[in-house]
């Protein structure tokens, strides 16, 4: 497996595979899961999870708000597919398109809190003229 760098986007420090109940506590039950921890972690609440069997991360990482906005991002988006209107795949690649992104960058995980925000507003206008139907 490919040893990979990853920096820090607050502090500069290094990032660390670690298991994933190095930040949510050894009651995190989930065998296997992990994550890459700041070398600052916790003065520098950084992480990223990981692919399973690629050791990769799944975005960039980030510190409590811009997790925060990835799962209010995630909420917008996943409503957006869960209605029904279109497949989830569908849904990534509208977002895509919408965001003028190539399909490489059009992950929520790699987003910025700005981009995040982007992303709630794009789901909730296209979803808000099919939800006030009555």
């Amino acid at each position: 497996m490919k040893r990979i760098n990853i920096k820090c986007l607050y502090c500069n420090s290094k990032a660390f595979l670690r298991p994933a109940s190095a930040v949510h506590g050894q009651e995190y039950r989930q065998p296997g899961e992990e994550v890459y921890v700041c070398a600052r972690y916790p003065a520098c609440d950084s992480y990223v999870s990981v692919h399973r069997r690629t050791h990769l991360p799944m975005g960039t990482l980030a510190n409590r708000p811009l997790r925060i906005k990835h799962m209010e991002a995630h909420e917008a988006f996943n409503r957006l597919w869960k209605s029904g209107m279109m497949s989830r795949t569908a849904a990534y690649h509208w977002l895509q398109v919408q965001m003028g992104l190539p399909p490489e960058e059009a992950h929520i995980a790699k987003f910025s809190e700005w981009r995040c925000e982007q992303v709630i507003q794009l789901c909730s206008q296209f979803l808000a003229p099919n939800t006030c139907a009555a």
